[in-house]
């Protein structure tokens, strides 16, 4: 697990060190154990290693004496590397170390741009090939976008960019961006940013499964690959998930599991701590987020309980409320655009906890309401009869904002952009509503848009970066490619309402666990922007009239009539309009100071 950085370009001229440096040192944080950056006419290739696979070999980027002129960095983990090294190695091949990395230069030598399609992992790979003849650089990322890749690509002199996270991309010289204009909309509509936009003109990500080709003074060519067919053993949905997390247990550096106190974290947490025991390992060790003082819907004794019928070695993680003000600025500066989820906050303080207490890798349970149908949302648009508007219903149930309180918030000018221009609140309704005409059931058309934009827009790229925030490798059992063909090959009773998953976890979880009502891991957003709370000051500065009516987006006094609602009778929904509302204005002070270099360590 890495930070990746690199350019491409027409012409002689080789890049800046000073530049690379900069870039570098803005994502270091995920990468503390090494650093290394070759360049030369025209190209760089650069990581910032996180040693968890071969932590003493794997020096990137990875390079074979019998292969010159080909390069590689890796993001992320290969859990097929093994067998990929012997069948290489049957081939001629021959490697200085067990790194799970070092097999790309070979396996690229072999397939050529169709590498990644024999990999199997979680990755953001950048294959450079600079043999006579052949000068180009190769992208890939895997099914899901566990891993993401960010690129700018300037139409006046050719050059690519590309890196792991949108601060160190800033930091090149030659990115030149500013917000979207429809980031404000996009962020109340949906929270993030989805697709291959993020929230700059001229920073775009990668999609799940694609690779991306980009040759001297081109533009890169992105092409989506087919799903990776797994070869896993026919199994029921707990006899998989069991046979994941035991593949993604092992690893050379100590692991933990993320412990919410729900079904998901539940299940993963269970067969590891099983895992542990049955191979004499130490016990699992899981962690829970709380927040200093009584604050409602506390998740803390479910936590216990599945910690205590586990018997793992339990971490219950205080954080004081008085910080998250400052939490807010660290986590929006990670995730280099705005996310409207206070989910953030609490990400990131977990992480943190994780690192300071010694692991490098943590076990989560990301994934499974998206492939299990496990949101309320998707209960709804099940039972909404034919002819009612269920994808209208469903986008604004995504929302910080529905859709009737944006127009209200904003103004004239803004309302009539977004109307022309169209929301992506519209582009989801019409993609739900176009599978479902041309024959897809509902409950597919959903999690098919969840799994393919909003699973690793909204979940995944904030678990990277907020969890490599403080240098930890998370890994998700649920978004391995045999459990996503396995959830997609249910019937759609099974895959309805998670049904799968309670039955898989029958014998596993504590009962109240199991009949407990699904909730979210998440800050009590509502009771801390009431009176007195620790986080209103916060918004009312960054809600102020004078940066609103600077902005021209927003009308300042509605902005004011919302807030003064929200402190006579607090409501989630007010206060998460609220809050996307606020993320948006710290995050546009924010992007600005990352045209300047500076210091984004944890």
């Amino acid at each position: 697990m890495c930070r990746i950085l690199g350019t491409i370009a027409a012409g002689a001229d080789r890049p800046d060190p000073a530049e690379l440096a900069a870039v570098s040192a803005r994502q270091r944080h995920g990468g503390p154990d090494e650093h290394q950056v070759l360049s030369g006419p025209g190209w760089s290739l650069g990581c910032d290693r996180l040693a968890v696979t071969d932590p003493c070999g794997g020096r990137q980027p990875y390079r074979l004496p019998h292969l010159p002129g080909v390069l590689a960095v890796l993001n992320g983990e290969i859990y097929n590397h093994a067998e990929l090294r012997r069948s290489l190695a049957a081939r001629g091949h021959r490697f200085p170390d067990g790194c799970d990395g070092t097999v790309l230069p070979a396996l690229y030598a072999e397939y050529g741009p169709a590498f990644a399609e024999h990999l199997d992992g979680m990755f953001a790979v950048a294959v450079l090939d600079l043999r006579p003849g052949s000068h180009q650089l190769v992208l890939a990322v895997d099914d899901m976008g566990m891993k993401p890749v960010y690129l700018h690509h300037d139409p006046h002199d050719g050059s690519t960019r590309f890196a792991s996270e949108i601060p160190a991309l800033l930091a090149f010289e030659g990115v030149r961006i500013s917000p979207r204009d429809d980031a404000l909309d996009t962020v109340l509509a949906t929270r993030t940013s989805f697709s291959t936009h993020t929230a700059l003109d001229g920073v775009g990500v990668l999609p799940p499964g694609a690779t991306a080709l980009v040759r001297p003074g081109a533009a890169p060519v992105v092409r989506r690959r087919g799903p990776r067919t797994p070869e896993a053993p026919a199994a029921g949905t707990q006899d998989l998930l069991r046979h994941e997390v035991r593949r993604l247990a092992h690893a050379e550096v100590p692991v933990c599991a993320i412990t919410s106190g729900g079904l998901d974290s539940g299940l993963v947490t269970a067969l590891a701590a099983e895992h542990a025991r049955e191979t004499g390992a130490p016990p699992l060790h899981t962690f829970h987020l709380t927040y200093r003082g009584k604050w409602p819907d506390s998740e803390a004794a479910y936590a216990r309980s599945v910690a205590r019928r586990a018997r793992t070695v339990h971490h219950e993680v205080s954080v004081d409320p008085d910080e998250l003000p400052s939490l807010l600025t660290r986590t929006v500066r990670h995730l280099g655009q705005p996310n409207a989820d206070p989910i953030t906050l609490s990400t990131y303080a977990l992480f943190r906890a994780v690192r300071q207490n010694g692991f490098t890798v943590a076990l989560a349970g990301d994934g499974a309401d998206e492939l299990f149908g496990g949101y309320d949302r998707m209960r709804a648009a099940l039972d909404a009869p034919a002819g009612a508007d269920w994808a209208g219903a469903y986008a604004d149930a995504l929302s910080a904002a529905p859709r009737l309180l944006r127009d209200h918030l904003y103004t004239a000018d803004y309302r009539a952009h977004i109307a022309d221009q169209g929301s992506a609140a519209d582009r989801i309704e019409q993609e739900l509503r176009s599978a479902e005409a041309v024959g897809a059931d509902r409950l597919t058309a959903m999690t098919s848009f969840e799994t393919r934009w909003r699973l690793p827009a909204y979940h995944l790229r904030r678990v990277d970066h907020l969890s490599m925030a403080w240098a930890v490798e998370a890994r998700m059992p649920f978004c391995q490619p045999s459990v996503v063909a396995h959830a997609r090959a249910l019937p759609t009773g099974a895959r309805t309402g998670k049904r799968a998953l309670y039955e898989a976890g029958a014998e596993l979880l504590p009962a109240a666990v199991l009949r407990r009502p699904k909730q979210p891991f998440t800050l009590p957003l509502a009771a801390m922007l009431a009176p007195g709370s620790p986080l209103l000051d916060t918004v009312r500065e960054l809600l102020s009239p004078a940066r609103l009516v600077l902005g021209g987006k927003v009308r300042a006094d509605r902005v004011r009539k919302l807030l003064a609602r929200q402190l006579e009778r607090p409501s989630q929904h007010d206060a998460l309009a609220l809050w996307g509302l606020a993320v948006h204005e710290l995050w546009t002070e924010v992007v600005r100071s990352m045209r300047i270099p500076a210091d984004c360590a944890a």
